[in-house]
């Protein structure tokens, strides 16, 4: 919902705007809100199926599940990997959701990178935390880089982005420290030469941001499926919805 050009910004409430929604009798609605929460709170709202197509710095479980399903399919398994999330995680919603997904299937799962960019409270959440890059790579199976949100930064989080780069950025000599045969992922847009390094990111041995972007489209079209039809996901033995 693009509040700027919305019926929200000439004064109609979120829940005015659901019950609109709700009158047009849509079998599935996917939402995408700038506010923490707002999805929840239409789902509530409407009789139709609500994807959350990711709501503020809350969640994006789509984007979870595709990244599982890549993880899958290029390690051949999702449980009891090491996996490394770098960069700008107090602002990243597909950090929250991965950390809720990951953590269920028995991976060890670090969070990387500035002390600023870190959200309150985050041993709570029952992940190893590094501030050192070459520290936090060691040995991982999985490096998932996260944009600098910029967009959402209110305040000097970092001292520059060309400092950001020089110890978080991504390159050659700081993944050497995971395993040789680590991918790595990044949900997109990149911002090649901040958060990662362009060539990195275009190694085909290596980088598996393509399949993470041809996956989507499957999942989604999977998920909309199975809640259009209003169908019980099934679960594989290692819990994995299908």
């Amino acid at each position: 919902m693009a509040m700027q050009a919305s019926s929200i910004k000439k004064g109609e409430t979120l829940i005015d705007t659901a019950l609109t929604l709700n009158a047009m009798r849509p079998d599935l609605l996917v939402v995408r809100h700038p506010n923490s929460g707002a999805v929840n709170l239409l789902a509530e709202k409407v009789n139709a199926a609500v994807l959350n197509a990711g709501d503020g710095k809350h969640e994006h479980p789509t984007q979870a599940l595709l990244d599982a399903l890549t993880i899958r399919r290029e390690k051949g398994r999702l449980h009891r990997l090491t996996i490394a999330i770098c960069g700008d995680i107090a602002h990243s919603r597909v950090a929250r959701s991965n950390l809720i997904l990951l953590g269920k299937m028995e991976n060890r799962v670090r969070l990387v990178g500035p002390p600023t960019l870190m959200p309150g409270g985050i041993g709570e959440f029952g992940v190893e935390v590094y501030d050192d890059m070459r520290a936090g790579l060691a040995d991982a199976d999985v490096v998932m880089m996260l944009r600098l949100q910029k967009e959402r930064m209110d305040g000097g989080f970092i001292p520059s982005e060309r400092e950001y780069y020089h110890r978080y950025g991504l390159d050659s000599e700081k993944l050497g420290y995971a395993k040789p045969d680590a991918i790595v992922m990044h949900p997109g847009p990149m911002n090649r030469g901040v958060e990662i390094d362009g060539t990195i990111a275009d190694d085909i041995n290596r980088s598996v941001i393509q399949e993470q972007v041809e996956n989507g489209v499957a999942v989604r079209m999977a998920a909309m499926d199975l809640l259009a039809r209003n169908l019980p996901a099934q679960a594989e033995p290692d819990g994995v919805l299908v």
